[in-house]
């Protein structure tokens, strides 16, 4: 339990989760570096990455989990679920709310963000003993979205994915959310060009900006 919500204040203080879709477990481990020198503590390798859960193996295996706390997206399932926390995930992300999957990370108190796109399916959620709910995606709603449903749900903890860029995390951080999901928007353009390190600048800017949302909210 204690491990549970330590890494749940990890999430938040670093205020970010680096979707990773990686070509290679190698590609990931630099990908995961390069994230981890900018100053992000949180990656998810998704599962629709070839190879996923040798990825995720590889990552846990690479790094400490003070280090590096490396998930596991796109989970579907329960069964799907077992695999990816037997490889080593510290956390489960669905795009949506199953029962099954929330019950299992629930058993073995592992942090699990499913998500929502409505207050029904947030509220839903929430009596199911989830701790984080994803929002997606976030580019359907904007970081208004967010401080709408925290006018009658304040106690809900919130992670927008998709939609979130350098330009406007500031604004979704002020909103009210946990953390925010970011993938392309922070690795594309170094993974085009083979360049980590524009990979840990951009992971440094987005600590940055969102460091200072926080202390100016």
């Amino acid at each position: 339990m204690i491990a549970k919500y330590e890494q749940l204040k990890r999430i938040y203080e670093s205020g970010i989760v680096v979707v990773i879709r990686a070509a290679s477990a190698g590609e990931a481990l630099n990908v995961t570096e390069a994230v981890r020198a900018g100053g992000i503590a949180a990656i998810e390798i998704t599962m629709t990455v070839p190879g996923a859960l040798e990825v995720i193996r590889e990552v846990a295996g690479s790094y400490e989990s003070s280090q590096v706390l490396v998930g596991a997206g796109t989970v579907l399932d329960p069964e799907t679920a077992r695999q990816v926390l037997l490889a080593g995930a510290e956390f489960v992300v669905s795009p949506y709310f199953n029962a099954d999957v929330v019950r299992l990370c629930n058993r073995y108190q592992k942090i699990c963000m499913p998500g929502a796109m409505s207050v029904k399916e947030i509220v839903e959620i929430m009596e199911a003993g989830v701790d984080v709910i994803k929002l997606f995606p976030g580019n359907a709603f904007g970081p208004g979205m967010i401080k709408a449903i925290k006018g009658p749900l304040p106690q809900a903890e919130i992670m927008p994915t998709g939609g979130v860029s350098l330009e406007n995390v500031d604004q979704w951080i002020k909103a009210g959310a946990f953390a925010v999901g970011v993938g392309g928007e922070l690795t594309a353009e170094g993974l085009k060009y083979g360049d980590f390190s524009m990979i840990t600048k951009t992971a440094k800017a987005f600590r940055d900006k969102i460091l200072q949302a926080r202390n100016n909210r």
